[in-house]
Formats: C-alpha cells, sequence, structure tokens
C-alpha cells in the first residue's frame, strides 16, 4: 500500500517537471512569427503549410500589392513578386509566417 502511494507522490512531483521540458520553443521564437518579429534566419526551410490564398493574405496584410506569381519552392518557401510603392520586389514566405523581400 505505501509502495502505491510513494509511486502517485512521485509521478505527481514528476509531472509537472517533465511537462516544462518538453516545450522547447524559445518565447522570445514563437513557432509562427508576429509582424513584430520575425526570425533572424528567415526565410526558414521546412514544410509550409500556409496555402497558396494563406501566402497572397500575408503579403497583402504586410503592405504588398500587384502579388504574383506565387509558388512553393523545393525548401517549402511561398515566392512571389509584388510591389513596394512604385518598386517591384521578390517575396518569400516560410512556414513560421516570415516574409522577407529583396528588390528586383
Amino acid at each position: 500500500m505505501n509502495m502505491k502511494i510513494l509511486a502517485i507522490a512521485s509521478a505527481c512531483i514528476l509531472a509537472p517537471s517533465l511537462a516544462l521540458a518538453q516545450d522547447t520553443r524559445s518565447p522570445e521564437m514563437p513557432a509562427v512569427s508576429k509582424p513584430d518579429h520575425q526570425n533572424p534566419d528567415a526565410p526558414v526551410k521546412g514544410e509550409n503549410s500556409f496555402t497558396e490564398s494563406q501566402a497572397k493574405e500575408r503579403f497583402e496584410q504586410a503592405g504588398y500589392t500587384n502579388v504574383s506569381g506565387l509558388r512553393l519552392n523545393k525548401d517549402g518557401i511561398w515566392e512571389a513578386t509584388a510591389m513596394e510603392g512604385v518598386g517591384q520586389v521578390k517575396l518569400k514566405l516560410d512556414y513560421q509566417g516570415n516574409i522577407t523581400f529583396s528588390k528586383k
């Protein structure tokens, strides 16, 4: 009987620490980026779950217009061209939601 109580008590003590140990995400770097925080290593290769329409919407929400030529490359990164002000840019969207651009 005492062994059962000891086992239950041990499980209650260890369970919270094990649950915390499993969360390997950095609090500074969420799984999906937010407009005010982007992964400095972007674009990050990986399996992308954004659909084409979601990728286009993300680009547009970031202020880009005339988004066209969307394609998902072999690294899992959405690529497109768009307008930023009066200039054309190449855009990339990774699986974390990070948007990067380069002037065309």
